[in-house]
């Protein structure tokens, strides 16, 4: 009888075999709850359960720094608390885990080992095979025969000197030679998308072979799990025949009717509905019983079951979302240490049992390595690309564990034998990361990244980084067409939506000789750039594999893409799945890649982050960067605080991990950036420039921030529906008192006072150009700030006085202003002020505009640079005083949440939300290759 049915009946017996139920002592009565009684097995299995899941845990968080997949740590978990390591201490073993409690404990390692095989067949994903299977085929061929080869020949010593002559010489070969043969598919997807793989060359065949070798693996499995069963030949024939009958059963009939069900059931278009899934469990557990009682293991018919669940709509990444968790946290590690019992590496003891373990490794990895390597040159790979893939496709992990286990089961294996392999799966999946990326590092990776359509994606235009230099030295470089639109959440498309559309209206020819009012423009191209987080769930795995079909199919894609063609918009999509750390770096060298002149990302701040139980954001977006999942971790958002630094409550700790990687792009990006800040004030980005007018206000203080946002604000008044005010703002003292120590104190006093005098009389507005600069550059030379400061004359100059002749130091005609740069400068009113509380008079102007538009619809849109690079003189005292009068105004008063904005978008976009203007607001970054 099979293990898996055998230990169901072995348990149901001793169940229906008490007399009488056993006294049930509880701790206050002196019994030891881990003292394990077959009536309540519950509390020594939850005694086991917690150390299990608590080694598996603590490990994964040490070899994470070595970006080792979770898989090893739960393997060595294992052999730590066999005989390995803890069985080494008195009475650990017969207390934790007693000979007469592993069978309960065998019993739930199988039904979830049945489940993860389940979820395998999920990942299965044909038509990556179907798209690459020429090339696959060669690889997987080459990568199965050869080591096959040397694990049989491998196995005539090992038969002679450790195994029992009474086990067949044939079917300890078979096991030999498929454990050589076979590769860890859902490690291998693992490790190529921590390595950020998964998108190359090199990543998308070695997923196909990785799919091919599984497929021919678990059948070569069967295989010799039925000749083992068999007693004789003939009832090994009837074995495979019934079994391949019952393949053929599954995958044309019972796969037609999981369809059926699926689409009738709305499970498709909604997710899983219960009556799906109670049908699923039920196809899960009959396949499995099917398949075992017939002489073939479960976990085959498991698997089967896996393969015949529909596709369509990512039902099956939904159905991985609801039965991951629990295998894996769980379950898996109750597999992983009942191998781990059953492995003692202290039977490593002699010079020739050593020998033979490393002559096992050797092989293992030479037939593996060797054979795909061959294979992927002889289709034309280079050798450092062929190497890769045969670096990737040794990778052992869960899979041979697994055949391990069937072999010392069925008694093929001795337990010596079955240590020395253990270790040698163990050792080639620890080796698989470092041995890639030393062989092939990012810098030699050839991209073949796909855009909607599934062709490789181009650059629409050809242009290139010269080209675009050469477009900066022209006039009207300042009309920025390419454009990278970041898209990660729900919540984020409305402002984003908005702001494109601004842009892509009546933008000029770069040749200035189109109307601004209408005629020829020159088109606006957006690349949509989906951002999905790669955690450590397989769904998300599985995610990666099938992002050819997600990107046709992601929900904020198609919006976007509704919304473009809507206002004849050319986009090009593209998703990227990459770990949480690695977003930044993906949406930089994106944007770089593509040539984007500006990259558009959105920004909910904590007084917009949507509390954790509001919305639930996965039924649109499955999968979004941390910022989203913190939303939904109820333990996260209570953590936050502590976690990261940040004395938030849980509403907002999505917001402040989700400005870490707003600070991340900025800091990392070479292109021109513009932030949406959706401040969810009632009158955000969205409504501000969604329909109707719009009247843009700019704050200039100077450094290359705010001469960015001068430019920007003038290809927005492209858009004949725009306006702008454009305030130069300098700041100057109070009274020349208060720089001596003896009027120190009064200080608070003065600035009350001119607080007062600013509302009362408003302003200071100065009409002429003249005076010093007013921004201070922080950590910056001479030289620079010098520079800085000529630049911020020249820009104002060209801006605000284009009718004049503009000319330099030296005499020399500024570039000359063209046709279309007037025509939006016409519609662009310039100021300047004065005031030693230079937030406080912004606000104060700001208010006064909108007075001065409340009778018609036209909305305010704030615009700003972020400075924070070259910074403008520090208002860290006057935004605290802010903070103190508003009571935190749009952002809850709270000192963190003040902080947490500052250092996002620099000190006038945070006095924009302290004050509550009620205005959208677009932070601005000007490229730090610009000075």
């Amino acid at each position: 009888m099979s293990s898996f049915s055998g230990h169901t009946i072995q348990l149901f017996g001793a169940v229906t075999k008490r007399a009488e139920a056993q006294g049930q002592g509880g701790l206050l009565t002196g019994t030891d709850p881990a003292t394990f009684t077959s009536s309540d097995p519950l509390r020594l299995w939850i005694i086991q359960v917690g150390v299990i899941v608590m080694m598996a845990q603590v490990l994964s968080l040490v070899l994470r720094k070595l970006r080792q997949p979770k898989v090893i740590a739960e393997i060595l978990g294992g052999i730590l608390l066999g005989p390995t390591a803890f069985g080494r201490i008195p009475g650990f073993t017969q207390h934790i885990f007693p000979q007469e409690s592993l069978p309960y404990l065998t019993l739930v390692a199988d039904i979830g080992l049945c489940l993860f095989l389940f979820i395998i067949g999920l990942e299965i994903n044909g038509d990556v095979i179907k798209r690459n299977g020429a090339k696959s085929a060669v690889i997987a061929i080459a990568g199965m025969a050869l080591p096959f080869g040397l694990g049989a020949g491998l196995s005539v010593p090992l038969y002679h000197h450790f195994i029992d002559p009474s086990v067949k010489f044939t079917y300890f070969m078979l096991f030999t030679g498929v454990a050589y043969s076979i590769t860890a598919f859902p490690v291998l997807c693992r490790i190529l998308t921590e390595l950020k793989l998964l998108d190359t060359q090199v990543g998308v065949i070695v997923l196909s072979a990785g799919v091919a070798n599984d497929v021919v693996g678990w059948i070569l499995l069967a295989l010799s799990v039925a000749l083992v069963n068999a007693s004789t030949g003939l009832t090994a024939l009837w074995i495979l025949m019934v079994c391949f009958a019952f393949v053929l059963f599954l995958l044309f009939i019972v796969r037609r009717v999981m369809l059926y069900l699926a689409r009738v059931t709305g499970s498709i278009d909604n997710g899983p509905t219960m009556v799906f899934m109670t049908v699923t469990m039920l196809v899960l557990f009959a396949s499995a019983f099917f398949t075992d009682i017939i002489g073939v293991n479960a976990i085959f018919g498991a698997f089967l079951a896996g393969l015949v669940i529909p596709r369509e709509g990512g039902l099956s990444i939904a159905l991985t979302e609801k039965l991951e968790d629990m295998v894996t946290i769980v379950f898996l590690p109750l597999y992983f240490t009942i191998s781990g019992l059953n492995t003692n590496l202290g039977l490593l003891d002699n010079g020739i049992t050593w020998g033979f373990t490393i002559a096992i490794m050797a092989l293992s990895f030479s037939g593996k390595f060797g054979g795909c390597t061959l294979g992927a040159r002889a289709i034309g790979f280079s050798w450092r690309e062929s190497s890769t893939i045969g670096a990737l496709m040794s990778c052992k992990g869960l899979v041979e564990l697994i055949v391990l286990n069937i072999g010392l089961q069925a008694n093929i294996l001795s337990q010596r034998v079955f240590s020395m392999f253990v270790l040698e799966a163990v050792v080639l999946t620890f080796m698989t990361t470092p041995l890639v990326t030393w062989l092939y590092p990012e810098m030699l990776q050839t991209s073949s990244r796909r855009n909607a359509q599934g062709s490789l994606a181009v650059d629409s235009e050809g242009i290139t980084d010269s080209d675009l230099e050469e477009k900066k030295r022209t006039d009207d470089g300042i009309w920025r067409h390419r454009l990278t639109v970041v898209l990660d959440k729900l919540e984020h498309i409305p402002s984003l939506m908005s702001l494109t559309q601004l842009i892509h209206l009546d933008t000029p020819d770069v040749d200035g000789g189109a109307s601004p009012a209408g005629g020829k423009r020159r088109p606006v191209i957006i690349d949509a750039l989906r951002l999905i987080e790669l955690s450590d769930r397989t769904s998300a795995v599985m995610r990666s594999s099938h992002a050819d079909q997600l990107i046709r199919t992601d929900p904020l894609l198609s919006i976007f893409r509704t919304f473009a063609a809507l206002h004849d918009m050319a986009v090009s999509a593209a998703l990227s799945i990459v770990p949480y750390d690695d977003l930044a770096h993906r949406v930089s060298d994106h944007a770089k890649r593509n040539g984007a002149q500006l990259l558009v990302l959105p920004w909910l701040p904590p007084s917009a982050a949507p509390a954790p139980p509001s919305v639930d954001h996965d039924a649109l977006s499955p999968a979004t960067p941390r910022a989203a999942a913190l939303a939904h971790n109820p333990f996260e958002a209570f953590f936050g605080a502590s976690l990261h630094g940040d004395s938030t409550e849980g509403a907002h700790g999505a917001s402040a991990i989700h400005s870490q990687f707003i600070r991340s792009v900025f800091k990392e990006a070479r292109t021109d950036i513009a932030l949406a800040v959706d401040a969810g004030l009632g009158s955000g980005t969205a409504a501000a420039i969604g329909s109707g007018s719009a009247h843009v206000f700019l704050p200039f203080f100077g450094g290359p921030d705010d001469r960015l946002a001068l430019e920007f604000v003038a290809q927005l008044c492209a858009n004949v529906k725009v306006r702008a005010t454009v305030v130069r703002v300098s700041k100057r003292d109070v009274q020349a008192d208060l720089a001596q120590p003896a009027t120190a104190l009064a200080s608070d006093e003065k600035v009350d006072q001119e607080l007062s005098n600013i509302r009362d009389n408003g302003m200071t507005i100065h009409s002429t150009f003249g005076g010093f600069p007013d921004t201070v550059y922080g950590n910056a030379t001479t030289q620079t700030r010098l520079q800085s400061e000529t630049a911020d004359s020249v820009a104002w100059a060209r801006f605000a006085q284009p009718e004049e002749d503009n000319a330099d130091s030296d005499g020399e005609n500024v570039a000359p202003v063209s046709s279309a740069l007037r025509s939006a400068l016409s519609r662009m009113e310039f100021e300047e002020l004065a005031s030693p509380l230079p937030l406080h008079a912004i606000l104060t102007r700001v208010s006064q505009l909108k007075e001065s538009l409340a009778s018609s619809r036209t909305r305010i849109l704030v615009l700003c640079g972020r400075s924070r690079r070259l910074a403008i003189e520090d208002h860290n005292a006057e935004l605290k005083k802010l903070v103190e009068e508003h009571k935190g105004g749009g952002l809850g008063g709270g000192a963190s949440e003040v902080h947490l904005v500052r250092k996002t978008i620099g000190d006038v976009g945070a006095a924009m939300l302290v004050g509550s203007t009620g205005t959208g607001m677009v932070v601005v970054q000007a490229s730090q290759d610009d000075v």
